[in-house]
């Protein structure tokens, strides 16, 4: 007897604004109630259905329904390799993708989650911001939501970048050291993912890096205005995002349920390259919360008038430690 797969994967194309070919794709759960929605927000030069696979098939599995789209420029979508002419573009590309999923007829009266990695942290809380009370909650793993002070450019290459950038926009020169190398702990895993066709190797071109900073730097400064529930987990060996930028982001944010995770000796890629341990921990963590957080939220105004809910926790893979925050 045939035994059906526990989950449905698919794959589309749909047309954005500008007339360009985004790829779009699925997992959905084919015998179990989905739980709620989940909208998988990518990382710089990666994409989904390769990268992301893992985060997908793991919470379709949980019971969620996981939607992911590749940006413009971006793994199997039109456009030129990884460069970001505008992030605002971005973001209302993947907000019209995100909105048709949930106006669906089976997914009408299920809560909607933004899941972030890297560069996808900063995507979701600009969505966040776009569509403030569209979202049930969001997970942000090892997001930029600020540019540390120790990757930040000096001020004056910012400044020659920009002059130059109408000039030499697509231009493959910004300095870059192996992303790769750094945010992959498991060698195994690592060699893997640079196998990967779909994934950009080269380095940053000179409008993409400029619209990045912007972006990352427009949420620095506004990490005040975030009020949506989240989850933001980090390494605190990580060398391409700052942990410590996740745990401003934690400090600022008037969210009135939040919760910060850092995981010691961890690296950037918590749920791609991690040993399969570390992978299973963080992974567990994430769908902790989210079934936690299933029932639709009420407004916003009426959740802020209840009992602070802040949680920060240090987890290692023998013991947690978790202190209720004033």
């Amino acid at each position: 007897m045939e035994v059906s797969s526990p989950i449905r994967y698919r794959e589309e194309y749909i047309h954005n604004s500008r007339g360009m070919r985004l790829f779009t794709c699925s997992w959905v759960p084919s015998n179990q109630d989905i739980k709620a929605l989940v909208c998988l927000c990518h990382g710089y030069a990666v994409e989904c259905s390769i990268f992301m696979k893992g985060a997908g098939a793991k919470l379709a599995e949980a019971g969620y329904a996981v939607f992911g789209i590749d940006y413009e420029g971006h793994g199997k979508s039109d456009g030129t390799r990884c460069y970001i002419a505008n992030f605002s573009s971005i973001i209302d590309d993947v907000a019209t993708f995100f909105k048709s999923v949930g106006e669906r007829s089976e997914y009408k009266n299920k809560a909607r989650f933004l899941y972030g990695e890297s560069m996808g942290g900063c995507v979701a809380l600009h969505l966040h911001r776009k569509q403030p009370t569209g979202w049930n909650g969001a997970v942000l793993v090892a997001p930029m939501c600020k540019i540390s002070e120790k990757m930040k450019p000096h001020p004056f290459v910012i400044r020659v970048l920009t002059t130059l950038s109408p000039l030499i926009a697509t231009w493959k020169i910004v300095p870059s050291k192996d992303v790769i190398e750094m945010a992959f702990k498991d060698p195994i895993k690592r060699e893997e993912i640079r196998t990967n066709s779909l994934m950009y190797q080269g380095w940053p071109r000179v409008k993409t890096a400029l619209e990045m900073l912007k972006a990352s730097m427009n949420i620095e400064q506004r990490l005040d205005e975030v009020t949506l529930p989240f989850l933001v987990l980090h390494g605190d060996a990580d060398k391409v995002t700052d942990p410590e930028c996740s745990k401003e982001l934690y400090s600022s944010a008037r969210s009135f349920d939040k919760e910060l995770k850092i995981y010691p000796g961890m690296w950037h890629g918590l749920l791609v390259a991690e040993p399969d341990k570390n992978v299973e921990i963080v992974f567990n963590d994430i769908v902790s919360w989210l079934d936690k957080r299933i029932p639709a939220r009420s407004s916003y105004a009426d959740e802020l008038k209840r009992p602070n809910l802040d949680v920060i926790s240090q987890f290692d893979n023998t013991q947690t430690e978790k202190i209720q925050a004033n």
